[in-house]
């Protein structure tokens, strides 16, 4: 029943005078859209495309150092619906053969005559090339050679305020570098992309890239990097022995006291681990000859990573030379 009235509601809708005549209109309406369509894609255009490359044929031993270009963009001019083909169908690419650029040495040039003869072989006859960018491809290579390096971070990473940075934690902690032997011998770490991390205290772990360096392939590129944070606090540690240096033989300096305080700020975590052996309190002998006095200096010479603000509870102490043996 309700299939009936759908369908009588069409039949008067149809041959309704008014619904012939908005009918006949949208059908004016929308042919003349496709010819206006249709002239507006006969006229000649300008657009640029993408057109991707790769370099084939690679020797085995062969590794290629430079990130070599993987698209080129080319300000092709020909008519509106050709332009639309190259916009939307399949994706071109040239090939480019290892050997028939490779200039040894290291290095293959394919100068821009060849790049926009490949070019125009993935295009119809009637296109018009303007310009390519860029207009010549060079790649770097290298037999092999490689280096491990460490990793290290650069960037803005800073956690929220009474926290600090305890740790650092990279997965890998070192990665292999391709490049020339003589860039090899220059290049001690690799360091990732600019990271920039605010106001965080719990353990930040984030994934980044290897910053890029100018013919060199690194392996792998991405890496992930963890920050391990850690509560700052004020504390002390008492029971610190003064160590005598440059005492010649036969002679023992003795310092009263023996031990020192040594204030400090670090982590709660870190402060729980520390031993007085952590950190070198020293005297020297010759400053105490070169400057004979009733007390002499000492100096806090070792503190361990990531102790700050480390400061002794005295600097001066009394102290006794005597003969080995006495």
């Amino acid at each position: 029943m309700e299939a009936r009235r759908i369908s009588q509601y069409i039949k008067r809708f149809l041959f309704n005078r008014t619904s012939k005549e908005f009918l006949v209109f949208l059908f004016f309406l929308i042919l003349s859209g496709i010819f206006w369509f249709i002239l507006t894609l006969n006229e000649t255009y300008e657009r640029e495309i993408k057109v991707t490359v790769q370099i084939i044929g690679i020797p085995k031993n062969v590794v290629l150092t430079s990130n070599s270009i993987d698209t080129l963009r080319v300000t092709a001019r020909d008519k509106g619906w050709i332009l639309m083909r190259y916009l939307y169908e399949r994706k071109r690419n040239v090939n480019i053969i290892f050997k028939n650029y490779d200039k040894g040495n290291g290095f293959g040039n394919v100068p821009a005559s060849d790049i926009k003869r490949m070019v125009s072989q993935q295009l119809e006859m009637s296109t018009t090339i303007n310009a390519i960018k860029p207009d010549k491809v060079e790649f770097f290579y290298n037999n092999g050679e490689r280096k491990r390096v460490p990793v290290r971070w650069t960037g803005r990473v800073i956690p929220e305020q009474l926290y600090f940075i305890s740790h650092v934690q990279y997965w890998p902690d070192s990665v292999d570098v391709y490049t020339s032997r003589e860039k090899l011998d220059s290049i001690r770490a690799v360091y990732t992309e600019p990271l920039n991390y605010v106001g965080f205290r719990d353990t930040l772990i984030v994934g980044c890239k290897i910053a890029h360096l100018k013919d060199v392939k690194v392996v792998p590129e991405q890496i992930r990097v963890g920050f391990y944070t850690d509560l700052l606090t004020e504390e002390s540690l008492d029971g610190i022995p003064i160590k005598a240096i440059n005492t010649p033989p036969g002679k023992v300096l003795r310092t009263f006291p023996p031990k020192v305080k040594v204030h400090f700020v670090t982590g709660v975590s870190q402060f729980r681990s520390l031993r007085p052996e952590d950190f070198t309190v020293i005297v020297d002998y010759k400053e105490i000859m070169q400057n004979p006095s009733e007390k002499c200096n000492i100096y806090l010479k070792l503190i361990p990573h990531g102790i700050s603000r480390a400061t002794l509870d005295i600097k001066q102490v009394d102290y006794l030379i005597e003969e080995e043996g006495e």
